[in-house]
């Protein structure tokens, strides 16, 4: 049997949806790892989402626990990291070697929270900018790229 009836050709669509998947899969893995350190850093679980929430809500987003505008700040995530699957999923499509996408999620990963942290939140939401605890958030954002880096578990057999 040769390599191409094996592995049949992964369409567009198939890869965003893959992506979408592992990426909403990354992103809950790395929302947890969040929760978990602001918890040992004896703040609220929920301090990540009410710091993104601050985008709709402002200052009142930015509370101790868990509120009505944390599942906005819950949604941005999701849907943000949700689509960055998709968009490194259908990047990624004709790429088969674990290793390779494993190593080019971390890097895309790693190059989305330099770019989001570090310039694009500093002008449109200046406190998530700098409130996120660096090194936590830069390890979530490695937990991410592993969990998005299996996306092709999510692709029709």
């Amino acid at each position: 049997m040769d390599a191409v009836s094996e592995n049949p050709p992964v369409t567009p669509l198939q890869a965003l949806l893959a992506g979408l998947q592992g990426g909403m899969v990354g992103a809950l893995w790395m929302l947890g790892w969040f929760g978990l350190s602001d918890a040992w850093q004896r703040r609220s679980f929920w301090s990540s989402e009410n710091l993104l929430a601050s985008a709709f809500y402002g200052e009142s987003a930015i509370r101790r626990g868990f509120s009505g505008s944390t599942v906005s700040g819950l949604a941005l995530y999701l849907l943000l990291y949700s689509s960055l699957g998709a968009v490194l999923a259908v990047a990624l499509r004709h790429e088969i070697r674990p290793l390779r996408i494993l190593l080019l999620s971390l890097l895309f990963s790693l190059a989305w929270y330099y770019a989001s942290f570090h310039w694009l939140w500093k002008s449109a939401i200046p406190m998530v900018a700098l409130l996120h605890p660096e090194r936590p958030t830069i390890l979530g954002h490695l937990i991410y790229g592993t969990w998005l880096s299996r996306f092709r578990v999510y692709l029709p057999r």
